[in-house]
């Protein structure tokens, strides 16, 4: 079983800068891919960036080419760098860990808001 902590959300004028932090514990020897996803009330869950176990990324594309995605494997942590924010990146960000030898689960974190001001 992984448990997943999400830090760093937190309110920010457009043009401005974030950084989110998701740290994984217990069985991390488990871990696939990292990954972020973002979540307005009344809208399904959107991918923003995900990373694999072997680097490979992939974008959301509203955040291509303002976000960057990054993985410290040593520390069980993926971070969200997240540049030249918008009014419409406001959402709870969530961080989900996929974890598994076999059957693969989804770990989720509690979600930490980002707020963006125009």
């Amino acid at each position: 079983q992984v448990q997943v902590v999400e830090s760093g959300g937190g309110l920010v004028q457009a043009g401005g800068s974030l950084r989110l932090s998701c740290r994984a514990s217990g069985s991390t020897f488990t871990i696939r891919s990292m990954g972020w996803y973002r979540q307005v009330p009344g809208k399904q869950r959107d991918l923003v960036a995900i990373i694999g176990s072997g680097g490979s990324i992939n974008y959301g594309d509203s955040v291509q080419g303002r976000f960057t995605i990054s993985r410290d494997n040593a520390k069980n942590t993926v971070y969200l760098q997240m540049n030249s924010l918008k009014p419409e990146d406001t959402a709870v960000y969530y961080c989900k860990v996929i974890s598994g030898r076999g059957a693969l689960y989804e770990n989720w974190g509690q979600g930490t808001q980002v707020t963006v001001s125009s």
